[in-house]
């Protein structure tokens, strides 16, 4: 990293924004009714590849364009990941997490801005919510929990290999698109049960608009679940950390 740490702060908040933009565009895309991907509430016609691609893409550009200057964490369980093995400092951990969450509500704040108009129009309130934040389809917690910590878990040590592997040391940016399908592919392969989430400020900065905004046909924010896309991405970051750590070292 070769930003100050006011750049990198900045960094940290411009690419979550555009994490959630284009990730949770993506979903509304899916969802909303009457939108180009999708001309009724669901999944029939946008579909998860939909989904998974922008989340992919919401991920590989800010990396590509902010990684050298903030790591591109875009997410509180990697950076408290990465402090709690120390390979970041604990006096900035706080600083990150709060313009990482503020740049997801603001990203948030941006798509309700544009797709308004099929809020209106969209009636099913579960598909509304899910275009800001993750549901427990399962109907267990602890399903969610699991889900949420394993698929961290995997992509931390996914994302460790594929920035110190060898065969990208002298490539960042191959490491980059690494990233990016990496995102894609734990959507579609493990977001059946959540959504996933695998970012607590993925899901609790929207899901904080949901509540507070007078979002058309919102219903329930689901605030009983809030604290599974919160709590077990940190748990799966750290496991998922140390053990690149014990195998392979840092």
């Amino acid at each position: 990293m070769t930003g100050s740490w006011e750049a990198r702060y900045a960094a940290e908040f411009f690419g979550t924004l555009i994490l959630v933009l284009l990730g949770n565009g993506a979903v509304a895309n899916a969802f909303l009714k009457n939108t180009t991907g999708n001309d009724d509430p669901g999944l029939a016609n946008g579909g998860w590849l939909l989904v998974a691609s922008g989340y992919g893409l919401g991920v590989m550009l800010p990396a590509m364009m902010f990684g050298s200057i903030s790591g591109n964490h875009l997410n509180p369980a990697i950076t408290i990941g990465q402090a709690v093995i120390g390979i970041f400092p604990w006096a900035h951990v706080a600083p990150y997490l709060i313009w990482q969450f503020l740049g997801a509500i603001a990203g948030q704040c941006l798509i309700l801005a544009l797709y308004w108009p099929l809020y209106r129009q969209t009636t099913d309130n579960e598909a509304v919510l899910g275009t800001f934040a993750t549901s427990d389809h399962a109907n267990s917690q602890l399903n969610g929990f699991v889900t949420e910590m394993v698929g961290t878990a995997v992509l931390i040590f996914g994302a460790m290999g594929l920035y110190r592997g060898m065969f990208f040391h002298q490539n960042i940016d191959i490491a980059n698109i690494g990233v990016g399908l990496l995102i894609a592919a734990m959507v579609i392969s493990l977001g059946g049960p959540t959504g996933p989430a695998l970012n607590p400020a993925r899901d609790l900065g929207p899901r904080l608009v949901h509540a507070l905004f007078p979002v058309p046909n919102k219903g329930s924010s689901h605030w009983e679940y809030s604290w599974v896309p919160v709590v077990a991405p940190i748990v799966g970051a750290v496991i998922g950390i140390w053990i690149y750590k014990i195998f392979f070292g840092l």
